[in-house]
């Protein structure tokens, strides 16, 4: 028998399945500076629940929110409203995505003690600080295939606008399946998805094949400020560089825009870990990391303040580059290698 991609006791389905079913409104949050996993699995699941009646509001915390100008192409994305308009609600059921701890809700962190019940569906092992009904499986590769057997267990069939929406989660925590996670029943998963209409070469073009002019002055700057630190994250190597506020405002795109240059500045063979800080108006830094799988990079990211999975994970430091390269170090070198 083929390993599931999910590793769930059926009574926890069955009690989600029963609140989604009984529930007449539903408010659904993924964490603060969305990826494609937790947009892709909140924007997937709230088309379903539409579907069967639900009144569906989908949101996310930013104190200083706009929709990432890398997703808006997602199917439904026009119907995310703005965390202002939410923050004072009281829903009945309230669904946190792909969100490792509370503060990661940012603004919307009240929601989770005024709802009527809470469910988390997410798949990073750090997750802490949430209550409610925990479908959490760290094994799982993205928080979309969580999602994607919550639906199969409501009854409810794919089609192409939730099927897109949940690709999209898995190519893009799967690193376009070259990660680890990528097992036979992570495939199986994806055949299902491309089964219901999904167009791997769009969903790809659109991910990875299209950026303003504006990323790629950014990239450079990026580029030219690249650091290697071979003893780094242990002797394990380290490379990490930074961009500015600055460099935004001269090219003319915004931070979500810049989110895939961590993706080449980890292609640096001599680097188990990669890291990109990058400025914001307000003087924090973003921080994005990656792990080639000898260091987990979630674990140095949660004893930072923020979360994420083995292999990825961020956070944001309030710190100058130099305060928060030195800490970022620190907590690279106490992290264990994933297991």
């Amino acid at each position: 028998m083929s390993e599931p991609a999910v590793f769930l006791p059926d009574a926890l389905w069955a009690e989600a399945v029963d609140l989604l079913r009984t529930t007449p409104d539903a408010t659904l949050v993924c964490h603060v500076a969305p990826d494609g996993d937790a947009l892709g699995s909140m924007l997937a699941l709230a088309h379903v629940l539409r579907r069967r009646g639900v009144q569906v509001t989908c949101t996310w915390g930013d104190e200083r929110w706009a929709v990432p100008a890398s997703y808006r192409w997602l199917p439904g994305i026009d119907t995310v409203a703005a965390p202002a308009e939410v923050a004072t609600t009281s829903p009945s059921l309230l669904v946190v995505l792909d969100t490792g701890s509370l503060d990661r809700l940012g603004v919307l962190h009240p929601l989770a003690d005024r709802a009527g019940a809470v469910i988390v569906l997410d798949h990073h092992a750090h997750n802490a600080g949430l209550g409610g009904l925990h479908l959490v499986d760290s094994r799982a590769a993205a928080t979309a295939v969580v999602v994607e057997e919550l639906i199969r267990r409501l009854g409810e069939e794919l089609d192409e606008t939730a099927a897109t929406c949940l690709y999209t989660g898995l190519v893009t925590d799967t690193g376009s399946f070259q990660h680890s996670v990528t097992t036979p029943a992570v495939h199986g998963v994806a055949g299902r998805l491309l089964a219901a209409g999904v167009r791997p070469d769009e969903v790809g073009r659109r991910l990875w094949g299209t950026r303003p002019f504006g990323f790629v002055q950014v990239l450079g700057a990026a580029l030219s400020r690249a650091t290697l630190e071979i003893d780094g994250a242990s002797g394990r190597g380290l490379v990490w560089t930074w961009t500015t506020a600055a460099d935004l405002d001269a090219a003319g795109i915004g931070i979500d825009g810049i989110e895939p240059i961590i993706e080449v500045i980890r292609q640096a063979e001599e680097a188990d870990v990669a890291a990109v800080f990058k400025g914001d108006v307000d003087g924090t830094f973003r921080v994005s990391t990656r792990s080639r799988g000898r260091t987990d990079v979630g674990a140095a990211c949660a004893a930072l303040g923020g979360g994420g999975h083995r292999l990825a994970a961020g956070y944001t430091s309030r710190d100058d580059v130099e305060t928060t390269i030195t800490k970022l170090r620190s907590a690279l070198d106490d992290a264990p290698a994933p297991t």
